[in-house]
């Protein structure tokens, strides 16, 4: 990606980081033109990081270019401050385009997630169950339908056994499901976890 970038943004300066940490230092610390962020960078999520940076530099677009679902993401991603959302299978060009345009000051929907928003706004349909979870929540959601106990996502996390079972708690209220088995089919028809 970095000679892709260099071919067609001639001059172009990037840096790289290997975790969110790292990530986050470097967008605060530099003056960069633009952040390309994943979502699953080690450490932190990458959903706080756009968050903590946004806070900080609210003018910095960010392109988050990530493995995760578009579907369940991209509208989180926007909501904490992300400029564009392009899902890494989409292909060298389309984040071209998408860089383009943010440097342009424009933003970047893929043209499935601009469908799927005109079907939620002309169609009516309702959020499935997870989006109404916080971005905590639906990490917490992820690591039950992987098979993960309280103890195992605690340590995971760096929460407290007690604010796991806590999140659990409010993941079973807010969707309506209550046992583990149901919470993990959950997940897996609706993609978030393989």
């Amino acid at each position: 990606m970095v000679a892709l970038l260099k071919d067609r943004f001639t001059g172009v300066e990037i840096g790289q980081a290997e975790d969110a940490k790292t990530g986050l230092c470097a967008a605060l610390e530099e003056e960069w033109d633009l952040v390309m962020a994943d979502i699953g960078l080690p450490g932190r999520s990458g959903l706080e990081m756009i968050q903590d940076i946004k806070r900080q530099k609210a003018g910095l677009p960010i392109l988050v270019v990530s493995g995760q679902s578009e579907k369940d993401y991209a509208m989180r991603a926007f909501k904490l401050g992300a400029s564009g959302f392009v899902s890494k299978s989409s292909g060298s060009e389309t984040i071209l385009v998408a860089v383009q345009k943010l440097l342009e000051g424009g933003r970047y929907i893929s043209p499935s997630l601009a469908e799927q928003l005109a079907g939620a706004v002309f169609g009516g349909r309702g959020p499935d169950a997870h989006e109404n979870l916080s971005n905590r929540e639906l990490e917490v959601l992820k690591f039950i339908a992987m098979g993960q106990t309280v103890k195992e996502i605690s340590v995971a996390l760096a929460l407290s056994e007690k604010t796991i079972a806590t999140y659990r708690s409010r993941i079973a209220e807010k969707m309506g499901l209550t046992s583990n088995v149901e919470l993990t089919r959950y997940a897996m028809r609706h993609g978030l976890v393989e």
